[in-house]
């Protein structure tokens, strides 16, 4: 039971960074999340919290590492555009925040479809 979920958690980065690659529009990780729960049954709540984690630590990872490269000039400059002071860090929260829930709703769209068209 918890090997599915760590799976799910796998495929929904995995996928998510591989659709990224590509030249498709930047909420195309939410389908991603949406196939996943679909093909890997698990409870709703279960299939939320999977691709909620699987994006927020990929795009964590992502843009931490983008803003080490760049050391912290293009975050800092979009931190002051939303008046966070220069708080690259919080933009970084935010931001995973923002595609951790859009994902986990995904996720969760998924396990529900799967539920009434199993039904």
């Amino acid at each position: 039971m918890k090997l599915k979920f760590f799976i799910a958690i796998a495929l929904t980065a995995l996928l998510s960074f591989s659709i990224g690659l590509f030249t498709l529009p930047w909420y195309c990780f939410v389908i991603t999340s949406l196939v996943i729960a679909i093909l890997i049954p698990q409870k709703p709540s279960k299939a939320f919290l999977a691709a909620f984690v699987g994006v927020g630590v990929l795009w964590l990872i992502i843009m931490v590492i983008t803003d080490v490269q760049n050391s912290h000039i293009l975050s800092s400059k979009i931190a002051e555009m939303f008046m966070l002071k220069g708080n690259s860090s919080l933009l970084i929260i935010i931001s995973c925040l923002i595609g951790a829930l859009l994902s986990g709703l995904g996720g969760l769209t998924g396990s529900l479809l799967r539920s009434v068209v199993k039904k």
